[in-house]
């Protein structure tokens, strides 16, 4: 990474979105693995991204596009059981990505498909150079946002006391011209413990702002000197990132077959997925049951690639993931399955019926 000067860095900026509310009194190791977990794809999903088209400020030099395929090429290289797919048309996008200068941002995760259901809106921008070395940096740091990663020196276990006046008037400058709000949601604010689940503090990771000297009081060694994470993916990142998306397993995943429940025996965290074969063409219910959280997705299986085609998620509340959908004879699906907690392993299970 580029090393950092006392002006001329310009930051992330991430858009402001409320936490999702849980249920009223919720257990609080349970709130932590909701949070923790809440924003990550089921594994084995294909993100699509999509290069904005018009209007015209949104569109990226060719060169600029590239950068990002390859930074998505990176986080790939990683043999995660994420794909990315480029597509021609917004519509057929999860992630679409601008080039606007000024600002770059990302939405977190799943937000981009929860809270921007307007196929033609970016969910990503990208506001100078990604063919700098800190422009590479900045196309793995959004798009490690997207795959539902947030800001690393947020971390509530990194201990950082910030000069918080100097904070402020330092991104209130050139070239950020930040407010005091937007300060605070990028930089001051803390992330809750529950949504790190204790993780330790990696100041090399790729999603960690690299800071001038002046602005950190604490640990001292950054009082006087600045805060620089070395370019590229740490190792912690990569571990994190191959923990919640392991590769693919070659084995055929089992069969839901209708009216036959299925246990969930599996740990918070993990996964599980389920090839459907419909022998009759109807309306289907899929249903978990028992006192877990989960996020439930279907997809359907169009020439090797899986499509999404309906969800849900029922963690922080008393419901149970529920999906009633027309199912085709002859096609297949994939249901998959991550467990947020549950009363205890196994405590539950899903049904197709």
């Amino acid at each position: 990474m580029e090393e950092c000067q006392n002006d001329g860095i310009s930051y992330c900026d991430l858009p402001p979105v409320e936490p999702r509310k849980l249920d009223d009194n919720i257990d609080r190791h349970r709130e932590s693995l909701i949070r923790y977990i809440e924003k990550k794809w089921v594994n084995h999903t294909i993100l699509h991204y999509f290069f904005m088209r018009s209007p015209a400020n949104l569109v990226g030099a060719p060169d600029q596009l590239q950068a990002c395929r390859d930074a998505f090429a990176e986080w790939k290289s990683l043999d995660i059981g994420l794909e990315f797919v480029e597509v021609d048309s917004a519509a057929d996008a999860e992630i679409r990505i601008g080039f606007e200068p000024g600002g770059s941002w990302s939405y977190v995760g799943r937000d981009s498909i929860d809270l921007v259901p307007d196929r033609n809106q970016q969910t990503m921008n990208f506001g100078w150079d990604l063919t700098t070395p800190y422009g590479r940096d900045t196309a793995l740091h959004e798009i490690g946002h997207a795959l539902g990663f947030p800001h690393e020196h947020q971390n509530p276990n990194a201990g950082i006391v910030w000069d918080e006046d100097r904070v402020y008037s330092t991104f209130a400058g050139s070239p950020n011209f930040w407010n005091r709000e937007r300060t605070f949601h990028n930089i001051i604010r803390k992330i809750s413990p529950q949504a790190v689940a204790g993780s330790t503090w990696d100041r090399d990771s790729v999603m960690h702002y690299q800071f001038q000297s002046g602005l950190i009081l604490e640990p001292a060694e950054f009082r006087n000197s600045p805060l620089i994470p070395k370019a590229g993916l740490s190792e912690m990142d990569k571990a994190e990132i191959r923990k919640f998306y392991p590769p693919k397993s070659p084995v055929r995943w089992p069969l839901l077959e209708p009216f036959l429940s299925h246990r969930l025996d599996i740990q918070p965290g993990e996964q599980i997925d389920f090839t459907i074969e419909p022998d009759i063409s109807r309306q289907y219910t899929m249903q978990t049951f028992g006192g877990m959280d989960t996020v439930m997705v279907l997809f359907e299986d169009d020439n090797g690639e899986p499509i999404f085609l309906a969800g849900d998620d029922d963690s922080g509340s008393k419901y149970n993931a529920k999906i009633e959908l027309r199912l085709i004879k002859g096609r297949t699906y994939y249901l998959r399955l991550r467990l947020y907690s549950a009363g205890a392993s196994g405590s539950g299970g899903v049904m197709l019926w």
